[in-house]
């Protein structure tokens, strides 16, 4: 007789295939060399800052210090794009774009934008949620409050 709660057959193993064990094993190789390729890991995301001062005045020193810190000093970061200023605006909110170099028409990647007095400055964009996002909230930080400094690594 056997015990309550024991089993006497033992239940089969399930197999797994050869190709199904390949792509398994692929997709962990593939998951490791992204990981491994991220050097500054994701960016922070969107962002939301007050600053001092009326929203076209913030807005023409963040565009004219973007314009020499990440594209005119020739940051390497900021290479495949370009800049888009904004800051006649009807709305009310200046801003200012990063864009594909090469399609300027796109999308933009990133939209810098101010509104109010005192002004809010937002930052969003796919941009921000990549290692160079990390390059521009520091800077953003910075130029919304009265920085004039490169402080982005070239």
């Amino acid at each position: 007789m056997t015990p309550v709660g024991t089993h006497t057959a033992e239940a089969p193993r399930r197999r797994v295939s050869r190709p199904a064990l390949s792509i398994i094993w692929m997709g962990l190789l593939a998951t490791g060399l992204l990981t491994g390729c991220q050097s500054d890991g994701p960016g922070p995301g969107n962002l939301t800052l007050q600053a001092s001062e009326p929203a076209l005045p913030a807005m023409e020193r963040i565009a004219l210090t973007a314009s020499k810190c990440w594209f005119r000093s020739g940051n390497r970061n900021f290479k495949p794009y370009r800049l888009a200023m904004e800051l006649n605006s009807l709305t009310g909110r200046p801003r200012i774009l990063l864009v594909p170099r090469n399609k300027p028409e796109d999308r933009p990647l990133a939209v810098i934008e101010a509104e109010g007095d005192p002004a809010t400055i937002k930052a969003y964009g796919a941009l921000l949620f990549s290692p160079t996002g990390n390059l521009m909230v520091a800077d953003i930080r910075d130029w919304t409050k009265g920085s004039t400094t490169c402080n982005s690594a070239t």
